[in-house]
């Protein structure tokens, strides 16, 4: 689905244009043209294909999807690939948006993401001493714009992770803790695989080797790098922190599990003396001593009281029972 189809002159927005006329404008030199897809069809690629002239390859990519976060060389254009993750009902969600960058276009085409950009092109627009640098600067605000709604994301895997901690010490948790736990570390996964190869990716956009189109907004991209950078350090302290949580989780169930057994220990033990007593007067030979004695029985049970009354006792003082 088409959103957006306009050109650009001199940081200032110059009208819409239908998509047919998209190659008359991308041949002028002091223009550029920038137009944004929702859920492209493959017609509708195949389309900006032949009027952006755009490499097979990178089509390619935007039209299958499931894309790792990269940026991508192909002569004189660029292709990149973000992560767009939002929380639905408690789930993470990925999208993913595909940014086709020339030196007088750049299409961007956003799949399975209800988040729009046209906040980016508002942003745009009320800055042309800055838009006029051209695609390069609008590759810089989608970007930064990605990456500045894993913020809230991160601040959301926190404050479940403070939640969870503060449940662990309830009596009764325990599974339900493991359960959360997992289902944030999984969260967590998402987040960092998201992260990781696009910082990687702008990194590539700033120092060293840095591709024409790009070599005028280095700055700008290295702001996002810094972005991306914090934003990774705090996931991997996420991560340890989950990490941290599970072992003491699964060490108060192993101290539950250990209370149980001293106690089933414990009335083993008291049970056993009691068994113990009464097997060995029930042998029932002649010669036993007590054997007709009138007091024998209440005696018997007398001392067996008595001995697992000690016991239990003694259980009870040592915190087994």
């Amino acid at each position: 689905m088409l959103i957006n189809c306009a050109v650009y002159q001199e940081g200032k927005k110059l009208c819409d244009i239908p998509v047919e006329a998209i190659s008359d404008y991308v041949q002028r030199s002091d223009c550029f043209v920038w137009v944004a897809l929702h859920d492209a069809e493959p017609a509708e690629l195949a389309l900006m294909q032949r009027e952006f002239g755009l490499h097979e390859l990178a089509v390619e990519d935007a039209h299958r999807g499931q894309q790792r976060p990269k940026i991508e060389e192909y002569g004189d254009s660029l292709f990149a690939v973000a992560h767009v993750l939002e929380l639905v009902d408690g789930e993470l969600k990925v999208g993913e948006l595909a940014v086709f960058v020339g030196e007088n276009y750049i299409l961007s085409v956003r799949n399975r993401s209800r988040q729009g950009f046209l906040g980016v092109r508002t942003r745009c627009e009320r800055e042309p001493h800055l838009l006029k640098q051209g695609p390069a600067f609008v590759l810089y605000a989608l970007m930064d714009e990605v990456v500045d709604r894993y913020f809230p994301l991160i601040e959301t895997l926190e404050s479940e992770l403070e939640t969870i901690e503060e449940q662990i010490f309830a009596k009764g948790s325990e599974r339900a803790n493991i359960e959360h736990l997992y289902q944030l570390k999984r969260k967590v996964m998402q987040l960092k695989h998201a992260v990781t190869p696009l910082m990687e990716a702008i990194g590539k956009l700033h120092g060293g080797r840095v591709p024409a189109l790009c070599v005028n907004t280095q700055e700008y991209f290295r702001d996002v790098y810094d972005h991306l950078y914090r934003i990774n350090t705090t996931i991997d302290t996420i991560r340890d922190a989950i990490g941290t949580v599970i072992q003491v989780n699964l060490s108060l169930v192993a101290i539950d599990e250990s209370e149980v057994n001293k106690r089933l220990a414990a009335w083993a033990a008291i049970f056993a003396v009691a068994t113990a007593f009464a097997g060995i007067w029930g042998m029932n030979f002649k010669a036993m001593p007590e054997l007709d004695w009138k007091y024998g029985y209440p005696v018997a049970v007398l001392i067996m009281g008595s001995v697992c009354g000690y016991l239990y006792h003694r259980f009870r003082k040592a915190g087994w029972l």
